[in-house]
């Protein structure tokens, strides 16, 4: 009688479920979609993953993919970044945008203590 634990089927599943992760990874796309300007501007280089903030065409404002009220944006920036080390954050807001509504959000993002904002746009040449 053997008492070895077989592990092939084991190793065989989790290879399936690798392949599986690896080509629905780049799939999943996270956020709101807007129409980005396009401007010439270089990589942002961030040590974590940075909060993205986005503005859409009509005026919303969505904290990654969830929706948030004007009147709430400091408070909830500030909840979330009192446990991360890093203040950074992402801005994309869509190209019609009033550039008040921008400035409206930004000044609660700075009120709410975030040191360091980057603005997303996509690139000229493409």
């Amino acid at each position: 009688m053997l008492s070895d634990i077989n592990v092939t089927p084991l190793v065989d599943v989790m290879l399936v479920l690798l392949i599986i992760f690896m080509v629905t990874a780049p799939m999943m796309m996270h956020g709101v979609k807007v129409d980005l300007p396009r401007t010439e501007s270089k990589n942002i280089k961030t040590e974590e993953d940075p909060l993205l903030l986005t503005i859409t065409k009509k005026g919303d404002i969505f904290i990654e993919e969830y929706k948030v009220d004007y009147k709430d944006l400091k408070g909830k920036l500030e909840k979330i970044f009192a446990n991360r080390a890093s203040k950074e954050l992402l801005l994309q807001a869509d190209k019609e945008v009033a550039y008040g509504v921008v400035m409206r959000a930004m000044a609660q993002v700075k009120e709410a203590g975030i040191t360091k904002v980057g603005m997303i746009t996509k690139p000229l040449h493409k």
